[in-house]
């Protein structure tokens, strides 16, 4: 069966994730009983998310025709005779309107109901609640078929907890089991070895004298016997549990995240030293580079960055203009996207879209990631809250276009939340998204 990408502004994305299959269509009957049968509607509305009987009642709204939706066969009827191209147009529409994220677009989104009869689509990737026109007349029928509680987020979580408890407590089952094992041939050799040394020695005391034969086995020898014994049944295991698998991991991100770092900060330190280039060629004024009082470095970068944006400067000839500035590269990133999106409130994710070659440009090299992710950080503290409010729909969308890897989201978040800035409103804004990364990984893990 053909796919094709959910909602038609991802149609050319090849490597987008969320698919469905192609509407196939069959016309039946004759006359005034002909009818479209939509012969896939049940795999269709599993991939979106939403009950066929939705998408079906949708078909008949918009064209101003009877539909029906057989629970029991499956089947999708609207009356009359439509072409394909034009159910699937409708399809768009329903897309638009009832599953995408009215704020990021993601399709993965759940109908809620609230008290007052208004329907919401809640976003699981950004966590943005969408609320559907309610002057749409499919809104009536969704009022009074609601979705089924499916099993949520909630209920998979106490499954993999009750997963992860179950295997802990038979890992300390088998545990305790290899102990009494080992107890108990540890006693049991030791006394059959005790048996043989007592019934050797006194055969050999009968038949020969003491002086000239020893007893076959000394303490020394019967110690060893158990020793080698023991020794055989040990067997060397790794732990892996969940927990401990997620540790690894962790370290080993966070000594290679660490050298990633400490390589490039070691690459731009001879930019930044007395005798080069890069300070030489600058005339100073007052003692200073550029006239620019030095009392601030910090804004000093951010106004050098922002001439160098305006100069409007291909990608490539961009990177080589911030090579050339002064500062670490933590500095650097910082200033950067303070540059970029000083004063920016509501909005704020369309912004980072709108200038989002900038920072593909710069976000190339080894450790970029985790500068970058620290001057978004670095940028929260300091912007309007309803900046702030928009912090998971810009890693998304970073996320998209594959600035940002989950690996390094992740950890981030993670060392935030135990670090000295975990009083921050970002952690709460993030980690809708952050849960989102995390289940669609566990998800394909399960596949």
């Amino acid at each position: 069966m053909a796919l094709q990408n959910i909602g038609a502004g991802n149609k050319d994305d090849a490597f987008y994730r969320y698919k469905m299959p192609r509407m196939i269509t069959k016309i039946e009957g004759r006359g005034n009983g002909i009818k479209t049968n939509v012969v896939n509607m049940v795999d269709i509305a599993k991939a979106l998310g939403r009950p066929a009987s939705y998408t079906t009642k949708y078909f008949g709204c918009e064209l101003g025709a009877q539909s029906k939706f057989d629970e029991k066969t499956g089947t999708s009827h609207v009356n009359g005779a439509h072409d394909t191209a034009k159910l699937a147009g409708l399809l768009e529409n329903f897309i638009k309107k009832f599953v995408q994220c009215y704020g990021c677009g993601n399709p993965e989104t759940e109908i809620i109901i609230t008290k007052s009869q208004m329907i919401n689509l809640k976003c699981a990737a950004c966590g943005f609640i969408s609320e559907v026109d309610m002057r749409d007349k499919l809104t009536t029928f969704i009022l009074k078929n609601p979705p089924e509680a499916k099993k949520g987020s909630k209920d998979k979580k106490a499954m993999r907890r009750a997963e992860k408890e179950r295997l802990k407590e038979g890992e300390a089952a088998d545990e305790e089991m290899k102990k009494l094992k080992k107890d108990a041939k540890k006693k049991g050799s030791s006394g059959n070895l005790k048996e043989v040394a007592l019934k050797q020695s006194s055969k050999k005391k009968s038949v020969h004298s003491d002086e000239d034969h020893s007893p076959a086995f000394s303490q020394a020898d019967e110690k060893e016997a158990v020793y080698d014994d023991s020794d055989d049944d040990i067997q060397w295991q790794t732990d892996t549990s969940v927990s401990a698998a997620q540790q690894r991991i962790q370290e080993q991100l966070n000594a290679v995240t660490a050298s990633m770092v400490m390589l490039s900060t070691n690459e731009e330190k001879p930019k930044s030293g007395k005798n080069s280039p890069a300070r030489a060629g600058k005339p100073k004024v007052n003692g200073h580079a550029n006239g620019v009082d030095s009392g601030n470095p910090h804004q000093e970068l951010v106004d050098e960055i922002k001439k160098i944006v305006k100069k409007g400067s291909p990608a490539g000839q961009f990177k080589s203009s911030l090579q050339t500035l002064t500062g670490t590269p933590k500095e650097i990133f910082d200033a950067l996207f303070e540059a970029l999106f000083e004063g920016v409130g509501k909005g704020f994710s369309k912004e980072v879209v709108k200038k989002k070659n900038y920072l593909v440009a710069v976000v190339q090299e080894e450790g970029s990631q985790a500068l970058l992710l620290h001057a978004i950080e670095s940028f929260c503290g300091k912007a309007s809250p309803d900046a702030v409010k928009e912090v998971a729909l810009v890693l998304k969308e970073l996320y998209d276009i594959d600035v940002l890897e989950e690996e390094f989201i992740v950890e981030w978040y993670q060392k935030g939340l135990n670090g000295d800035n975990k009083g921050s409103p970002i952690w709460k804004n993030v980690k809708p998204f952050v849960e989102w990364l995390q289940s669609a990984e566990s998800e394909t893990e399960d596949e």
